[in-house]
């Protein structure tokens, strides 16, 4: 999607580039201090700022900056570990095993990835296509997923197939059969957290020529994805839905994706009964800030109440261990991962977190064409061009790094080997409110 640049458009590209490159690599070493309007409660000046070192050097800062929780003063926040003492922790050359499957059933294909997370889908018109490239890559890289949201497939992403999920929600928007075939997991993408009941919306400014062409729609006009697929109202309904899929496809495994509704419990096990390999949960943090604060806020259940009841009632039902259950909507640090996975889940997927590594400030403008600066929530062609797909797929890959780093760190003061031990151990957990 490269747009013709005269000599001076690329003066300006670079210069505005080499800029943003130098603040996210000085401002983290706080020559500066923390600036003082960035940052909200959960997402809080420090979170952000050591999200963007961590990306820079691959390990956890070391110079003060709180890399593990927020301030929101609940959730995550106020969940700690109950570690061992020192001298029952893990020797240090202790293999720790971080990899987890995502088909416990006992048919369809095997697929295992090496660390308990993959990319959330981000449609092309949320996003660029340089930022979906830049992901595509570190999937790839770290032999995990990441997952197209339902803006189409772009040709682009081709070489990296085998680490793209094909997500299919309401609008339908660039399904084609043979994106279908490209996928290796299919996402049915029933409800968002950030915005349960309400759909996606994509306003006209962000819808341009070529995010129209592959949304099979008209430029310039908004699109609207509405809730709920009329197709669907019951299990029977969902497992058409599955069938359809695995009839074009019979190799892939298929995720659906459900926000988080007082009875996900139930939503869960008929999730699984209509042929689910992956059921993917998603709390009420998430999205960017082009969800409504009004739905985030006071629709979905917070994803630290839904996983846990969705495990039990899934141990209950005897299926535990024939389905996948993956967690978002506020997953920000690795020890928000290590949490969620006590409190029942096998992994998680990360949004928000990997556009902040790319060095998002969430200053909430994701909605408008040109909102964002930094290049990565628009479809200009210009703004688009601030993030070179190489330089965003190594940001994202030295994350995963600091996080795998972490995430092992906290297993070997729990005395576990493996991440797979870690799952519903809620009895690890400690409530630290202040």
């Amino acid at each position: 999607m490269q747009v013709p640049l005269t000599t001076v458009d690329m003066r300006i590209v670079e210069k505005h580039r080499a800029a943003l490159h130098r603040g996210f690599h000085v401002w983290p070493t706080l020559a500066f201090d923390r600036p003082p309007a960035m940052g909200d409660a959960r997402w809080t000046a420090d979170l952000i700022l050591a999200t963007w070192y961590q990306a820079e050097t691959g390990r956890p800062p070391d110079n003060g900056l709180e890399y593990r929780v927020g301030a929101s003063g609940g959730g995550f926040d106020v969940l700690d570990f109950k570690f061992l003492p020192k001298e029952k922790w893990l020797p240090e050359d202790e293999p720790i095993d971080t990899s987890i499957p995502l088909n416990r059933r006992p048919y369809d294909r095997r697929i295992e990835i090496p660390v308990p997370w993959y990319g959330a889908g981000m449609s092309f018109g949320s996003v660029s296509e340089q930022i979906m490239l830049a992901r595509a890559k570190a999937a790839q890289m770290w032999r995990t997923f990441t997952c197209t949201g339902e803006g189409g497939y772009p040709d682009s992403l081709t070489p990296y197939k085998d680490h793209v999920i094909t997500q299919i929600a309401t609008g339908m928007f660039g399904v084609r059969e043979e994106t279908i075939l490209r996928a290796p997991i299919v996402e049915f993408k029933y409800a968002q957290g950030a915005k349960p009941g309400l759909g996606g919306h994509l306003l006209g400014d962000k819808a341009t020529v070529a995010v129209a062409k592959m949304r099979e729609s008209v430029p310039w006009v908004s699109l609207f994805s509405p809730f709920p697929f009329h197709s669907v109202y019951s299990v029977e309904d969902h497992k058409k839905h599955i069938d359809w899929v695995k009839a074009i496809h019979p190799e892939a495994l298929i995720s659906v994706k459900v926000s988080t509704p007082t009875d996900i419990d139930m939503v869960a096990v008929g999730s699984y009964y209509a042929g689910a390999h992956i059921i993917h949960i998603d709390g009420g943090y998430g999205g960017t800030g082009a969800a409504p604060e009004i739905a985030k806020k006071n629709i979905a259940m917070p994803i630290e109440l839904a996983l846990p009841k969705v495990h039990r009632f899934l141990i209950q039902e005897g299926i535990r261990d024939e389905v996948v259950l993956m967690a978002s909507g506020g997953i920000r640090t690795a020890y928000d991962i290590a949490k969620a996975i006590a409190l029942g889940a096998d992994g998680v997927v990360l949004g928000t977190t990997e556009l902040v590594a790319l060095g998002c400030t969430r200053c909430s403008n994701c909605e408008r064409g040109r909102g964002c600066p930094f290049g990565l929530t628009t479809t200009d062609p210009e703004l688009s061009e601030l993030v070179d797909p190489d330089w965003g797929a190594e940001r994202l890959s030295r994350l995963y790094a600091s996080f795998q780093l972490q995430l092992r760190d906290i297993l070997r003061r729990l005395g576990l080997r493996s991440v797979r031990e870690l799952r519903g151990r809620t009895d690890l957990l400690v409530y630290r409110k202040t």
